[in-house]
């Protein structure tokens, strides 16, 4: 038996221990609280939560580390045609052609992003618009013709190692998330002739334009002239080389319609 006399002092240390544990985690449900703010502060996004099994050490990680890219945006921001805050910017981005780029709230430059927005519209990035690491965005390749420029809707998302090229024109709609390795290919050089250098016959450029609400795969290619309708899937490692009608499902190279979206449709 536990003498009477130890009893209070064993009841008081499991009270403070637990009074300590619940401490700790009011301390962690507020800091959750507090970062969930934040993000809605930042995306202006009135549903955004935390996964609550992210540990604590996790989330301080990540909100420090966008405390540092929110700072480096500060200081990129500087002399942009137009910037909204907060603005993240990671390591090793490359800006030219800073006046020919607007960007929005909340938007995310990942690590080594590389955006060239000088050309005749510029480089528009919407709000809450994330490009993943190592994305090109590359409006103009020869200075003896400016490229058309490039947009990108509110709440899209370009995947890491993509290559937007601008020279024709690419307008990405709002909604849109893109995968992996993305390839967008507004210009294409004219081979008619077998008696003079591919490279010396000039090129023929097409608008690219990707509608709302779609959904790109990994490795898709789109190529000069090409829309894609509102709604659409694209297959991952796809070739699109001619329209896609709104809500379709469409894969494989050329990408052929495989389905739809809309209740009662089939693939034709």
């Amino acid at each position: 038996m536990v003498a009477p006399d130890v009893l209070p002092t064993r009841t008081a240390r499991v009270t403070d221990t637990l009074a300590a544990v619940a401490l700790k985690r009011d301390r962690a449900d507020a800091s959750v609280r507090l970062a969930e703010r934040l993000i809605s502060w930042a995306r202006r996004d009135a549903v955004s939560s935390i996964a609550p099994d992210l540990s604590g050490a996790d989330l301080a990680s990540i909100v420090g580390r966008r405390s540092v890219d929110a700072t480096r945006g500060v200081i990129r921001g500087i002399g942009l045609a137009r910037v909204a805050h907060p603005f993240f910017v990671g390591r090793g981005v490359g800006i030219i052609g800073q006046r020919h780029l607007r960007v929005g709230r909340g938007c995310v430059l990942q690590d080594f992003v590389t955006i060239d927005a000088v050309s005749r519209r510029g480089v528009t990035i919407g709000d809450n618009v994330t490009l993943e690491r190592f994305v090109i965005i590359r409006c103009t390749g020869a200075l003896r013709e400016l490229g058309e420029g490039v947009s990108i809707g509110d709440n899209s998302s370009i995947g890491a190692f993509s290559f937007v090229g601008g020279s024709g024109g690419v307008t990405i709609g709002s909604g849109v998330l893109g995968g992996q390795r993305l390839g967008f290919h507004p210009e294409n050089h004219v081979f008619e002739r077998s008696d003079v250098p591919i490279r010396e016959q000039g090129t023929e450029r097409a608008a690219i334009v990707v509608e709302d609400d779609c959904w790109l795969g990994a490795g898709a290619t789109f190529l000069a002239g090409v829309t894609v309708g509102r709604g659409s899937i694209v297959g991952a490692g796809s070739v699109v080389t001619t329209d896609v009608a709104p809500f379709s499902r469409v894969a494989g190279v050329p990408a052929r319609v495989i389905g739809s979206r809309l209740p009662g449709t089939t693939a034709t």
